[in-house]
């Protein structure tokens, strides 16, 4: 079938379904423009700590600035975009899994991992159900008609999954933090999950009426049925509009349960940050890590690590076993979709490291990493 002549399912910005045909993108600067300029901001950091070396009165910094990029360089990079094109991309060579939809919702021993698309993993861990920075909609764009547009669609549909006990939302950025997702899992059957983020983003999901809600800064831990949960840091920056920037915190989390952890870094480049992470926590079980959106580097690098960069974070927090996430679904930056399939395996390579220390999983496939005692 011609792809543009296909349609996929989506939840729109209310939580339900609509046909999603084809748009142009070249409309994606200027309409997004338009509608985040009706968005306002605050300039006053509620949450601001001075005893805190990553607070400001008007927001947050990254523990290691010298490993920041040079602001300046969108519009460069917007320019070379425009006039050299991008590379072809292959979304069909990313692998699928069947979905074992029957046995997730009847889990509650195991702990596993599933990759549903980009950065959305279930985990099992303690008896909860936990996803991570949940996206389920078509765009990720703060309007439903432009923006972003999936490559591949989730694995799995929000009605495919058990009921939700934790959301960990790592950032603000529209791939990791979507409305019309979060609305959807506040109204699921049996009540709405605990929403775990960090500092300001308690007051975007107050404006919406979301609750309940944790907000933590790093190094905050709050415990659920006996699983620790703790926002570490990561190198990143938050923004929904162009008046926003670092108004609101960015971080990874831990999850840890019975002698078992698991790490999902959120969004990062990279920095010394890691190295302590691992030395605090003495290492991780397992860990999922960004290994797309990094394109061109000399833009991307202090935000967006590269798969050999990503290996280096596996090294340093110390994790057994580490996923490949934030690729295959958003053409966010100038690599395909596609790339790490090729990427990851020369990094670990080049690297002296194992192939099953860092891998990649189909989407749908789950991976149960502790069978239950």
């Amino acid at each position: 079938m011609n792809r543009r002549a296909r349609k996929q399912r989506w939840p729109h910005r209310a939580g339900c379904c609509v046909d999603a045909p084809a748009r142009s993108p070249r409309l994606l600067a200027l309409l997004c423009l338009a509608a985040l300029g009706l968005a306002g901001c605050a300039s006053v950091n509620l949450h601001h700590d001075p005893g805190r070396a990553h607070h400001r009165p008007d927001g947050f910094v990254n523990l290691h600035p010298g490993h920041d990029r040079a602001d300046g360089g969108f519009w460069s990079w917007q320019w070379q975009r425009w006039t050299r094109g991008l590379a072809p991309q292959d979304p069909e060579r990313i692998p699928r899994a069947r979905p074992q939809v029957e046995y997730l919702q009847a889990n509650r021993k195991d702990i596993t991992v599933t990759w549903i698309g980009h950065a959305t993993t279930l985990w099992q861990i303690g008896g909860l159900n936990i996803l991570t920075d949940p996206h389920f909609s078509e765009r990720a764009s703060p309007v439903g008609f432009a923006g972003p547009r999936r490559a591949t669609p989730p694995a799995l549909s929000l009605a495919d999954l058990p009921r939700i006990d934790l959301v960990l939302i790592s950032h603000n950025h529209y791939d990791h933090l979507d409305r019309a997702t979060v609305h959807a899992l506040h109204r699921q059957a049996g009540g709405p999950p605990l929403f775990l983020v960090p500092l300001g983003i308690d007051h975007w999901m107050q404006d919406e009426g979301i609750a309940p809600v944790r907000a933590l800064d790093w190094w905050d831990s709050h415990r659920v049925n006996e699983v620790d949960l703790t926002l570490v840091p990561a190198h990143h920056w938050s923004s929904r509009t162009p008046w926003d920037r670092n108004r609101s915190l960015w971080g990874g989390f831990v999850a840890a349960h019975d002698g078992f952890s698991m790490y999902h870094s959120g969004d990062t480049g990279y920095s010394p940050v890691f190295r302590t992470i691992g030395e605090r926590f003495g290492g991780f079980d397992f860990a999922q890590l960004p290994v797309g959106c990094y394109e061109p580097r000399w833009f991307m690098k202090g935000h967006h690590v590269n798969e050999a960069e990503a290996v280096q974070i596996h090294r340093d927090v110390r994790s057994r076993l580490s996923l490949g996430v934030h690729w295959g679904a958003f053409r966010l930056c100038d690599e395909p979709v596609d790339a790490p399939l090729d990427g990851l395996p020369r990094a670990l390579e080049t690297m002296n490291e194992s192939p099953s220390a860092l891998v990649l999983f189909g989407l749908g496939e789950t991976r149960v990493l502790r069978q239950g005692r």
